[in-house]
């Protein structure tokens, strides 16, 4: 089997450190990664804590195939108490981070309590040592990176790292890995940092055993084989994600200026053809793509800024390569913001890997600023002597450091869109699900888009539920609350198999069928693999109702619901969630307030 069968527990109020076996039971049921650690957080705390309290636990969490020959099998998982939103948080990162956890020989960390003074935490092999980071503390990812590499004197040791924003409970702060890739979203940086845990570092040769080798590399070899040929990995592999921002252009739902519309006229400045041209100096952006640990895809960008531009001159410590722009990444900070300016953009997302922050979270309360600045609600005497208008790539520039650094206004903005908007008395303008804040895609002409957004557990995200084909086909709701909820269970499952989602172009519920069946014990058929993504998505919905959050929460704000979209393929559209939620809540087998009934639980082992 895939399984180290083993997980660390750390106690950091305590400082201590054990080993114990994976509960076996609880890895039939949720297979591993985001099901398992949901699992494990269940048990292990009160969903009513205080997400940046020492009650709050922090689980890093590997799936069975994380480590493995299967292509992009470098996922591994954040679960905890998302401090942006009160729910349930599971990020999911790429890179190198969670192989190498799993060489070390664990399947997941489990840290609870608060450390006394900062520390980090160091794993190779069985030797696990609790170690003094007051050197580190105020230090960026990037300095922390490149510290315990010296330190402990091996460059292949692996390292997740918080910045100033998580330990400054920035509510969006992220934690960063192999300095560009990150567990980005709902604010699991924050919670490390409340926890003074600045960085893990993992380095390991225990390596990945299968109980039935030839058998699994043969099934590997054949469902690899798929993907490589696929038009899906070459399009990822050339373009990138970024090939997303034409085709919202043309749709017309590329959220523009805090989502007031749906179409960017600067689109062609940075878009995925413009980082491949030459500009004025004859600086290219787009330095080549990379690959997270055993990915055939590649859809990674690798960037470098204009030496010229006004955001590093005279700043040589950013004129290497670093993590280049893909789709969200552009859009939080191109056309939500209204900003056209490349180099400005990929200096804005240096920025969120060299401080540890989400950059769709950071864009979009940006441009709620902006639109609060522009509506005379707030003005330079708050924003810094700064102009925070739509458009001005100064502004993107300067507040992405100084929220990266917590400075000035840019602590404000380090509250998130809704707490911002909420403090300004404009919690209209926040466009946020559950406290956390759109990703590139308006609702209004993606209706399977706006349901996910209102229902996903862990506030509005496109990377829990996959509704793009009906909904790029068909602006109305027919068939989006089916859809929504079968790929919502569908994605839970991808998630807890320690594969990334970019697989699922691709791969359908038999392949990955075929994988899990070779990695694991039992009898794994697709519909046992559908339901666990049923369980694991109506266990994060318990989660979240003990933790106080009510039918009330899963909405929209005013502008999805009753501004009409301008232009575009949705065009006088809004999203219809008075139809799209009592069919939704219907399919899943809740009651009309949301809540799971009887029958479901005890249908899926939850009862």
């Amino acid at each position: 089997m895939s399984w180290q069968n083993k997980i660390l527990r750390v106690d950091l109020t305590a400082g201590s450190l054990a080993a114990e076996p994976l509960n076996a039971q609880w890895a039939n049921d949720y297979l591993g990664a985001r099901g398992l650690g949901s699992k494990y957080l269940w048990e292990e705390m009160d969903p009513a804590a205080d997400p940046l309290s020492a009650d709050n636990a922090l689980i890093f969490a590997t799936g069975p195939l994380t480590g493995t020959m299967a292509s992009t099998s470098g996922r591994y998982a954040v679960i905890t108490k998302g401090p942006l939103t009160g729910a349930i948080a599971c990020s999911n990162s790429g890179g190198k981070f969670g192989a190498e956890l799993k060489y070390a020989g664990y399947d997941m960390l489990i840290i609870k309590g608060r450390a006394a003074t900062p520390v980090y935490l160091f794993i190779h092999n069985e030797q696990v040592q609790l170690l003094p980071a007051e050197e580190l503390w105020g230090r960026s990812v990037w300095h922390t990176d490149q510290w315990l590499r010296t330190r402990h004197q091996e460059p292949q040791l692996k390292v997740a790292a918080i910045g100033v924003a998580g330990e400054q409970g920035v509510k969006y702060a992220c934690v960063v890995n192999d300095l560009h890739r990150a567990a980005g979203r709902s604010g699991v940086g924050a919670v490390m940092g409340s926890k003074n845990l600045k960085a893990i570092a993992a380095h390991g040769s225990v390596g990945v055993k299968q109980e039935h080798g030839a058998q699994f590399m043969h099934v590997i070899g054949e469902v690899n084989a798929t993907l490589h040929g696929s038009s899906s990995r070459r399009g990822l592999s050339r373009y990138g994600t970024l090939a997303m921002m034409d085709s919202m252009q043309e749709f017309g739902g590329l959220p523009t200026e805090n989502f007031r519309r749906g179409a960017f006229d600067g689109v062609n400045q940075i878009n995925a053809k413009a980082v491949t041209l030459k500009n004025r100096n004859g600086h290219t952006n787009l330095v080549t793509n990379a690959a997270c640990f055993g990915c055939t895809i590649g859809c990674g960008r690798i960037a470098k800024i204009d030496p010229a531009h006004f955001s590093v001159k005279n700043r040589p410590q950013y004129w290497g390569a670093s993590g280049g722009l893909e789709y969200e990444t552009a859009f939080a900070f191109g056309p939500v913001v209204g900003v056209d300016d490349l180099d400005a953009l990929t200096f804005a997302g240096f920025m969120m890997n060299e401080h540890g922050m989400d950059p769709i979270s950071f864009g979009v309360t940006l441009a709620a600023a902006m639109e609060l600045y522009e509506l005379g609600v707030i003005g330079k005497p708050q924003t810094d002597g700064v102009e925070l208008n739509f458009g001005n790539a100064e502004a993107l520039v300067v507040m992405s450091e100084k929220t990266g650094k917590y400075q000035g206004f840019g602590k404000q903005l380090g509250l998130g869109a809704k707490r911002l908007c909420e403090k300004y008395q404009r919690p209209e303008l926040a466009m946020v699900a559950k406290g956390q804040e759109f990703a590139g895609y308006d609702g209004r002409a993606m209706q399977g888009m706006g349901l996910g957004y209102a229902t996903s557990n862990r506030g509005a995200c496109h990377l829990k539920h996959d509704t793009f084909d009906v909904d790029m086909a068909d602006p109305g709701t027919d068939g989006k609350a089916q859809a929504c909820r079968d790929s919502q269970d569908f994605v839970a499952m991808v998630d807890s198999t320690g594969l990334c989602l970019f697989t699922t172009g691709v791969w359908g519920l038999e392949d990955y069928c075929k994988m899990v069946n070779a990695a694991c014990p039992g009898d794994w058929s697709p519909q046992r693999l559908q339901q666990t993504g049923e369980r694991i998505w109506n266990l994060e919905r318990l989660f979240n109702l003990k933790a106080g959050l009510t039918r009330a929460d899963d909405t929209l704000p005013p502008r999805m619901l009753t501004e009409p979209l301008p232009s575009g393929f949705g065009k006088g559209n809004v999203v219809q969630l008075d139809t799209l939620i009592p069919q939704y809540y219907q399919l899943r087998g809740w009651d009309e307030n949301g809540v799971p009934g009887e029958g479901k639980l005890k249908g899926l082992g939850l009862g």
